[in-house]
C-alpha cells in the first residue's frame, strides 16, 4: 500500500472516530452545551484538527446528523422477497434495533440540536421522507398522493417521539411496542385510503392479523426479544 493511500485511510479513520465522538456528545447534550473544546478533549485531538476536518462546530454537527441519518436508513433496509406485512415487521424490528444499539445517534438525529436551522431540518426531514417513500412504493403509489404523504409523515413523527419515550422508560415490552407501531400504521393507512379512495389502495395485503397471530409473528422474528 502506497504512502498516500495509507495516509488517506488514516485520515478517514480519524474522521470517523471524530464523528463517533460527536454522536456520543450531541446525543446526550444540547448543541449549546457542546463546545469545540469539549469535542477536542473527548476525542483527544487538537482543536486545530477539528477545524481542519470540518471547518467548525456547526459543520461538524451537520456531518454528525448526516451520518446518523445514513446509518438509520441503511439499517432499516429489508428483504424485498418477504411478504408486505413481514417486510414491515422486519423494518420496525430493524428500526428498534438501531434505536437500542445506537441511542446517541438516534437522539442526535431526531432531536435536531440546532432547532430551526434549515440545513439540519433538511437532513432530518429527508430521512423521514425516505421512509414515507418506501411505504408509498409498498402501496404501489408512484404518483403524488398528498393525503397518504401527510398521513405517513405524521405517523413517522409519532414513531420517533414514542421511540424516544420507550427508550427512556422501557416500561412497555418491546413486543407490545412493535405491535403498537404496526397497528397505528394500519390505522393511518386506513384513514388515508378512506379520505383518498381514488388512490385505489387495497389494504388487504397489509391486513394485520389478530392479536395472537401478530404476537406470534413478532416473537418469532429476528432479534424480537432484544431489549424487551
Amino acid at each position: 500500500m502506497g504512502a498516500p493511500l495509507r495516509s488517506r485511510l488514516q485520515m478517514d479513520e480519524r474522521r470517523a472516530q471524530l464523528i463517533e465522538t460527536g454522536l456520543e456528545l450531541f446525543g446526550t447534550r444540547s448543541y449549546e452545551d457542546v463546545s469545540i473544546d469539549v469535542i477536542a478533549e473527548r476525542a483527544n485531538v487538537s482543536k486545530g484538527l477539528l477545524y481542519h476536518y470540518f471547518g467548525g462546530k456547526r459543520a461538524f454537527y451537520l456531518e454528525v446528523v448526516r451520518n446518523a441519518a445514513r446509518a438509520l436508513l441503511n439499517a432499516t433496509q429489508t428483504d424485498p422477497a418477504l411478504p408486505s406485512l413481514l417486510r414491515g415487521l422486519e423494518a420496525i424490528q430493524r428500526y428498534l434495533d438501531f434505536v437500542c444499539d445506537n441511542a446517541p445517534q438516534y437522539a442526535a438525529l431526531v432531536t435536531g440540536g440546532l432547532g430551526a436551522d434549515p440545513e439540519v431540518a433538511a437532513i432530518i426531514e429527508h430521512s423521514r421522507m425516505v421512509f414515507v417513500g418506501r411505504i408509498l412504493l409498498e402501496l404501489g403509489l408512484t404518483e403524488p398522493r398528498p393525503i397518504f404523504r401527510l398521513a405517513l409523515r405524521g405517523w413517522i413523527g409519532g414513531v420517533e417521539a414514542s421511540s424516544l419515550e420507550w427508550l427512556a422508560r422501557r416500561d412497555v415490552p418491546r413486543q407490545t411496542f412493535v405491535q403498537m407501531i404496526l397497528m397505528s400504521l394500519r390505522a393511518t393507512l386506513t384513514t388515508a385510503a378512506t379520505l383518498d379512495p381514488e388512490a385505489g389502495v387495497d389494504l388487504e395485503e397489509f391486513a394485520i392479523p389478530d392479536i395472537g397471530s401478530l404476537s406470534t409473528a413478532i416473537a418469532s422474528s429476528p432479534k424480537a426479544n432484544k431489549d424487551s
